[in-house]
C-alpha cells in the first residue's frame, strides 16, 4: 500500500513564482508558503492540493499534462486518482495559478509560467518551449463579438526536425 505523501522540508528558498504570489507573508518553509499561495488564490490547502502544488511549483516554470503529473505523483507515493489530478489542475487554472494550453484539442498542457509568452511545440516529442511575449508581435486582431472581449492570444509555433 502506498505511503501518504509528506512534502519534504528542504533548506532551500521557495521558487520565485511562489515568493511573488505570497508576497510579504513568506516564512521560508516551501510547504507553508505553498499553503499561503493556495489560500491567497481562494483554495483550501488540502493534502492533495499541497502535494500536487509541490510537484508543480517546486521545479520552477514548466509545462505538464495531467497524465505526467499523475505519473510524478504516483512515483512520489501520493495516493491520488487521475480524476483528482485533472480536477486540481482545473481548480488551479481557475484560481489563476496555472495557464491551460490546448494543443490540437486533444492534448492539454498546464503552464506554471503566468507571464505573457507564447510557445514552440516540438512535434516529435510534444514538448512545449517558451517564447518570450516580446519576441512575437500580434496585430490586426478581429473585433470581439458583442458582449465579449479578447482575454489573451496564445501563439503556438510547431517545429519539426530537419
Amino acid at each position: 500500500m502506498p505511503q501518504p505523501f509528506i512534502a519534504p522540508k528542504l533548506p532551500v528558498s521557495p521558487p520565485a513564482a511562489l515568493q511573488a504570489a505570497a508576497g510579504a507573508h513568506l516564512h521560508g518553509c516551501p510547504v507553508h508558503d505553498l499553503r499561503t499561495k493556495l489560500r491567497q488564490a481562494g483554495l483550501r490547502p488540502t493534502r492533495q492540493r499541497v502535494a500536487l502544488g509541490w510537484l508543480l511549483f517546486a521545479k520552477g516554470n514548466r509545462h505538464i499534462t495531467a497524465e505526467k503529473l499523475y505519473e510524478e505523483a504516483t512515483g512520489a507515493r501520493v495516493a491520488i486518482s487521475l480524476a483528482t489530478v485533472y480536477n486540481t489542475l482545473h481548480q488551479f487554472t481557475e484560481a489563476g495559478l496555472l495557464r491551460e494550453i490546448a494543443v490540437d484539442g486533444s492534448k492539454t498542457y498546464f503552464d506554471t509560467n503566468l507571464s505573457n509568452h507564447h510557445h514552440f511545440l516540438v512535434e516529435d516529442t510534444n514538448a512545449l518551449v517558451d517564447i518570450p511575449g516580446s519576441h512575437i508581435e500580434v496585430s490586426a486582431l478581429p473585433e470581439a463579438p458583442a458582449g465579449m472581449e479578447i482575454d489573451r492570444v496564445d501563439v503556438i509555433i510547431r517545429l519539426r526536425r530537419k
